[in-house]
């Protein structure tokens, strides 16, 4: 599938405009928004996808699904969970047209809504003994709608970061919007581990409930933070110019295939490490190798910290070596990750655990993410980025981290609790994104102010560069 036509805008589908080289010197006020912007509203995204995921391994089977047996209850739990990235890529193709059209901020700010309140509408949902199985059915239809608005959410803010920064700080400050999906982690862990205190009957008649209804109060800062954002100067200057795209979706698909391609398969393998750490590693723990409950929520609160700094660490690696090298050196670690992973869970140990997991985030739930955040929108032209790296990555969440929980249960269960094939598969799915990641160019620093996809041949970006004064 990579040998797709290279796809990027030629002369005769976008006429040349004149462009000039990305600001080295932006206002620190805006990138300081942006910053802000960028970390709160992916804390949120993250601390919804963490409270349900860990509601979906701890709860969400007895109140939901009481009738099944544990193991079905556990795999009804994540397809539920499933359904949410299912319509990711609906939210994408949604919202990310609005995005190239009306603006970044326009997006962030009205997916922060949706997301917020379908969270705060799950912790409101009668449960299976209430209404029967109208319970589940609300509950699938609200992890949709808070899957439809993270469609756009990391892309918009990884493209708003990555356009705001100046050259050579990119990487830097768009690893930021990982930096606040561990601290969402953190919050949702933290949320689970104060709610684990109250007594069984008080956690499954209410104490849950809190989890969900605190998802309020971070969208309301969420939103406060994102409504004094400035527009990217990239978006500002394509408005300029009357370069905004009539339908940024088709523009993808007729001219950046190729670089959507890429960032789906690079990120495919990345997505289905980083849920099968996040959320089916919790339900292993405490089913499989037969850890207290409450120690998860605090594993998994250690894990995303050291992440969140990881994801910097990495970002700012990338501005000074490459994003390729970065990016291919913790692919090629994850490859041979998970079998000692499961080694180290299955032997019970605090310690061994903890390490275990903190490894995971440190490379695949923040690390590689990081450098995604920069890498990603410098493969396209200005006129569709938001379109593209949306619709790149959100695709790939449905094939990698969607399914992935759903998919490990499923083979936990078929082998009779053997941890090989979930190793086996995890390695896979990081081999594809290892050879996709070989076959992409490097983007270090590169004009984000020009149409041509970074895909492109050399001759058509001399063509496009000399047109520009």
């Amino acid at each position: 599938m990579m040998d797709t036509p290279t796809g990027s805008i030629t002369n005769d589908a976008v006429p040349p405009v004149p462009t000039k080289n990305a600001p080295t010197d932006p206002d620190p006020t805006a990138v300081r928004r942006a910053a802000w912007a960028g970390l709160v509203g992916t804390a949120l995204e993250q601390y919804d996808f963490v409270i349900y995921g860990t509601a979906s391994a701890l709860v969400f089977g007895d109140l939901f699904f009481p009738n099944a047996t544990p193991a079905v209850a556990l795999l009804a739990s994540f397809a539920a969970y499933a359904v949410g990235f299912a319509a990711r890529p609906l939210g994408g193709l949604f919202f990310s047209r609005f995005g190239d059209r009306l603006g970044r901020k326009w997006v962030l700010v009205t997916t922060l809504f949706l997301m917020g309140a379908s969270t705060f509408a799950i912790g409101l949902l009668p449960t299976y003994s209430q209404v029967g199985v109208l319970a589940p059915a609300l509950l699938v239809l609200c992890r949709f709608f808070q899957g439809f608005g993270a469609g756009a959410e990391q892309s918009g803010g990884a493209t708003l970061l990555t356009e705001t920064a100046a050259i050579g700080r990119r990487g830097r400050l768009a690893s930021l919007v990982m930096t606040g999906a561990a601290l969402g982690t953190v919050l949702g862990a933290l949320a689970w581990i104060l709610v684990q205190t109250l007594s069984d009957e008080a956690l499954m008649s209410w104490g849950w409930r809190l989890v969900f209804a605190s998802s309020l109060l971070v969208t309301v800062v969420a939103v406060v933070i994102r409504r004094r954002l400035s527009e990217s100067p990239v978006f500002q200057e394509l408005k300029q110019q009357h370069e905004k795209p009539k339908s940024p979706v088709k523009e993808v698909f007729q001219h950046g295939r190729k670089p959507m391609l890429l960032v789906l398969f690079m990120n495919v393998g990345i997505s289905a490490q980083s849920y099968t750490y996040q959320v089916f590693m919790a339900s292993y723990l405490v089913s499989t190798v037969g850890v207290d409950a409450s120690f998860v929520p605090k594993v998994l609160m250690i894990g995303a910290t050291c992440g969140g700094l990881a994801a910097i660490g990495f970002g700012v690696l990338s501005d000074r070596v490459g994003r390729k090298p970065v990016y291919m050196t913790i692919l090629a670690a994850l490859v041979l990750l998970p079998g000692p992973t499961f080694i180290a869970l299955n032997t019970g140990s605090p310690i061994a655990i903890t390490v275990a997991i903190v490894i995971g985030f440190v490379l695949a739930g923040q690390g590689a993410v990081g450098v995604q955040m920069s890498y990603f929108p410098e493969l396209f032209g200005s006129r569709y980025r938001y379109a593209g790296v949306t619709l790149g990555r959100e695709f790939s969440s449905v094939l990698g981290g969607g399914v992935a929980p759903l998919i490990c249960a499923s083979l936990l269960t078929a082998f009779s609790g053997s941890w090989v094939p979930v190793a086996a598969y995890m390695t896979l799915m990081m081999i594809i994104s290892l050879v996709a990641a070989r076959l992409a160019p490097e983007t270090l620093d590169r004009d984000l102010t020009l149409h041509t996809d970074a895909t492109a041949p050399p001759m058509q970006k001399s063509a496009t560069e000399a047109s520009t004064p």
